[in-house]
């Protein structure tokens, strides 16, 4: 197989994988699933709006963790600006401070809810991020 061929195959191949993850995120982001599994937190801009967001539940040791496993995550970048925000969990809204997980803690995390390959295949590999839900009050 010559240079060219060679670099146009590499080329549609990727093309297409990129399309597929651009197709599989805007489908998730499109439909915002929300099962038992789901957590809508509120988060605020800097401009000081505030946007609702489906995000997958975890627990583990009767604490709540949120993930960002997606390349789409300007949610995660508004919590890492301003970490104070409400959920709803079930059924009952909350204000709470997130904690950005590093270390041990979230590598037991990332083992225990591992997605698998497939999924991270068709999110495109983004890198997985968790953060702890720590309860300020009972009053959003």
């Amino acid at each position: 197989m010559n240079t060219k061929k060679t670099a146009k195959t590499i080329t549609i191949v990727a093309a297409a994988y990129i399309s597929l993850v651009v197709l599989f995120e805007s489908s998730l982001g499109f439909f915002q699933p929300e099962p038992d599994g789901t957590i809508i937190i509120t988060t605020v801009d800097k401009q000081g709006q505030s946007h609702d967001r489906v995000v997958s539940r975890f627990e583990s040791g009767g604490e709540f963790f949120i993930a960002a496993n997606h390349w789409p995550r300007a949610w995660f970048q508004r919590v890492l600006q301003n970490p104070k925000l409400i959920a709803l969990i079930d059924g009952e809204s909350a204000s709470y401070q997130a904690v950005l997980l590093e270390g041990e803690k979230h590598d037991q995390l990332a083992l225990k809810y591992d997605p698998g390959l497939a999924f991270r295949f068709l999110t495109g590999f983004p890198p997985r991020y968790f953060i702890q839900l720590e309860r300020l009050s009972s009053e959003p």
